[in-house]
């Protein structure tokens, strides 16, 4: 059994030493790439040997390669010192004069719509903050958000925030996308279930207006006549654009991509179609002070609503 003190009786330089070794094959070159003595590189060795209790290497006439237990340490140690790595890079930045760094994970409606300009603008108003931004399903997003790994997410609303603290981001209206020559394209608005009788173009399976599409044409009593996955909104446009269906897709993204194409767009009149983007955060009393501010800045009348 380890001794509780591991922690404490581990070092960097060492655990930097015993990956260069694998790496290096043999401890001579090991030494000579971390600039230590051969003398005192088998020192530290077999000193982290002894505090595990059990032989990290198997010496050969020709090199040194990992036991099991070397294996299980050098996983664990290269995402120990790559985390080491990537804090001192943080840190670094604020003595360029970045003063904090947000982890944030948002939908494609969110990330093509609204987050551009909003973020954009925060930058513009606060320039020392640093944003890490990734794309996930909505879905994913909060689960990203429970595990920690982003300070806020931005989801469609009828997701399951799995009792997260949310608030309102912004709002956006759902169109049927379709040729200019569809033989729906004279209508003003449509409901959905009177577009079943078309082939659709979708979202991928994990993407919420994927999911609420499919809900809604069984709640229809009907099939949807999914003929192809596309990844984001521009590949659907341009799939609609090539006759292989028609699709499903915010105003604002058709006004970005849909109509330069010569598509058309015709509004939903379910009430789904009327959708509620929102802010989703683990712990609102335990966001870090760069992290509020954000928070808080997406929620401000002008931005949220």
């Amino acid at each position: 059994m380890l001794p509780k003190s591991l922690v404490r009786r581990l070092d960097l330089i060492t655990l930097q030493l015993f990956v260069a070794v694998h790496e290096e094959g043999t401890l001579t070159r090991a030494a000579a790439r971390e600039a230590i003595a051969v003398s005192a590189a088998s020192k530290r060795l077999m000193e982290l040997e002894q505090v595990l209790g059990m032989s990290l290497f198997v010496r050969k006439a020709k090199g040194m390669s990992l036991t099991a237990a070397g294996e299980t340490l050098l996983h664990h140690g290269r995402q120990m010192l790559f985390n080491v790595e990537k804090m001192g890079q943080e840190l670094g930045e604020h003595s360029h004069g970045l003063r904090g760094y947000v982890r944030m994970l948002a939908n494609l409606s969110a990330i093509i719509q609204f987050l551009p300009e909003d973020l954009r603008d925060f930058s513009a108003l606060h320039p020392q903050v640093k944003t890490d931004l990734e794309e996930r399903p909505s879905k994913g997003v909060v689960q990203g958000v429970l595990d920690g790994v982003a300070d806020l997410g931005i989801c469609s609303c009828d997701t399951d925030t799995k009792g997260l603290p949310s608030v309102t981001y912004r709002r956006d209206k759902l169109v049927v996308l379709m040729p200019a020559d569809h033989p729906l394209r004279g209508r003003e608005q449509l409901a959905f279930a009177e577009t079943l009788g078309s082939d659709y173009v979708g979202l991928h399976s994990a993407s919420s207006i994927n999911m609420r599409t499919h809900a809604a044409a069984r709640e229809a009593g009907k099939l949807l006549h999914l003929r192809i996955h596309v990844p984001g909104f521009d590949a659907m446009c341009r799939m609609v654009q090539a006759n292989m269906g028609i699709g499903i897709l915010p105003q604002k993204a058709y006004e970005l991509f849909g109509r330069s194409l010569g598509l058309h767009a015709v509004p939903l009149t379910d009430e789904w179609a009327d959708r509620r983007l929102i802010v989703v955060v683990r712990d609102e009393a335990r966001l870090s002070p760069v992290s509020r501010l954000l928070f808080e800045y997406l929620q401000e009348p002008e931005v949220g609503v």
